[in-house]
């Protein structure tokens, strides 16, 4: 048997000694995951706004030094980074997990609902965990109980990052992100390579997904204000009418996706959310504003539908007689994995949770600021199933809904996956 063994582990480029460590992963997981799901829960029924996690951030930090583990705090305002140094020389392997609630209010009837209330952009509403951000550093937590407890035997060192803030700061003329703040402030420089995962409410649990490359969209913002000359709605040949141009515009931005970018690579979205314009029925208005939101897959892709969109709306209004002012704000960049990371670790993915369990994303519009950390050293950002066994994905409540839910049996997967990352990626070097 040993005999088989040791090819397969060979084929793979992990060091026996290292990988040998999964049976005791394993062992540790099933020891943890109780407490694991006792922890979610806590973090579920005390949700915080992104650079507000102060209750969590400290828990956090208090479980990581009771592991031994060194501890800084107050990262990117609200973050907590630990620090585990093996027993042995070797790279520095970063764990990611973002802490932030929504502003959400929980209609899910649990013993620990969310009833957390708070005011957001000038309005009462509900706290919730509802994109599954508090399992995200449940898992952490337990993953660092798991790998603290064979120090000792690890060819290399990890870095626990709990990120604060990963759906966005909006406040007065700021607009920031935990992931991109806590690279400035030097969290990767240290990092060989870096490990995520986002849990899904719409994937069955023991599933895990995960895509080469593009995984992930860049989404920046776009105002468009149209500038004509306003005139009586009865006599429209008296001025220049940026309605109709609007009009126009919304329609002419849509050809980008069906005539410009190369679809069969990866999709492309321009979605305008809001048009303002006019205060009455007989008045064409002076101006016209419009908002919206851009999902491009890789850099190129990015310039040419910024290009594409500032060219057809200046046109189109030229052609109008009108002026089209065009904004576009960069947010998150595309979440990137990188393919000879991603290739080397499917054999992980497939030990986690077994070949039949795995598969291959399509690309997903929404956005994650994981892409900042990728954008410093490679990385790979998985999905882990949060759906019950048997249910339907059509059915299921989605990320940043009330009735948003996980099934903490999936948790597991998540504590032998991470673990398995770090001692499989270092048993490579």
């Amino acid at each position: 048997m040993k005999k088989l063994i040791l090819p397969l582990f060979l084929i793979s480029g992990l060091s026996f000694g290292q990988s040998n460590l999964r049976p005791a992963i394993d062992q540790k997981a099933t020891e943890i995951e109780s407490k694991v799901i006792e922890w979610r829960r806590d973090i579920h029924q005390n949700p915080e706004l992104g650079n507000q996690e102060f209750r969590t951030a400290k828990k956090i930090a208090d479980h990581l030094r009771s592991l031994g583990i060194e501890v800084t705090e107050k990262v990117a305002v609200t973050g907590v980074v630990g620090y585990l140094k093996g027993g042995k020389p070797g790279p520095t392997v970063a764990l990611r997990a973002d802490m932030d609630a929504l502003p959400v209010t929980e209609r899910v009837d649990l013993p620990f609902k969310s009833t957390v209330t708070t005011t957001y952009n000038g309005q009462e509403t509900g706290v919730m965990h509802a994109c599954g951000h508090d399992s995200h550093v449940a898992i952490l937590m337990g993953v660092a109980e798991i790998l603290a407890s064979m120090k000792d035997e690890l060819e290399g060192d990890v870095k626990f990052i709990f990120q604060p803030a990963e759906e966005a700061i909006n406040e007065p003329g700021v607009t920031t992100w935990g992931a991109k703040q806590m690279v400035e402030e030097g969290v990767m420089e240290d990092v060989d390579a870096i490990f995520g995962l986002h849990i899904s409410a719409q994937t069955e649990v023991g599933t895990i997904g995960y895509r080469p490359g593009p995984a992930q969209a860049a989404v920046d913002n776009l105002e468009i204000i149209v500038h004509g000359t306003q005139a009586h709605g009865a006599s429209p040949w008296s001025g220049v009418d940026p309605i109709v141009t609007a009009s126009q515009i919304v329609t002419g931005l849509q050809t980008i996706l069906s005539r410009s970018v190369n679809i069969t690579q990866n999709p492309a979205v321009v979605t305008i959310g809001a048009i303002h314009g006019g205060i009455r029925q007989n008045i064409i208005p002076e101006k016209v504003e419009m908002i919206g939101t851009i999902r491009t897959f890789g850099d190129e892709q990015q310039a040419l539908v910024h290009k594409r969109i500032t060219e057809i709306a200046t046109n189109i209004a030229e052609s109008a007689g009108a002026r089209a002012e065009v904004n576009i704000q960069k947010l998150y960049p595309s979440t990137v994995n990188d393919p000879e990371l991603t290739a080397k670790m499917v054999p992980t993915l497939e030990a986690a949770a077994g070949k039949d369990h795995i598969r291959v994303n399509p690309p997903v519009t929404g956005a994650e600021d994981f892409s900042f950390y990728q954008r410093e050293k490679p990385g790979l950002f998985i999905g882990l199933g949060g759906m019950k066994k048997g249910g339907d994905p059509t059915k299921t409540p989605s990320h940043h809904t009330p009735d948003f839910y996980l099934d903490e049996s999936g948790f597991i997967l998540g504590l032998r996956v991470m673990s398995y990352f770090v001692v499989d990626y270092i048993g490579m070097k």
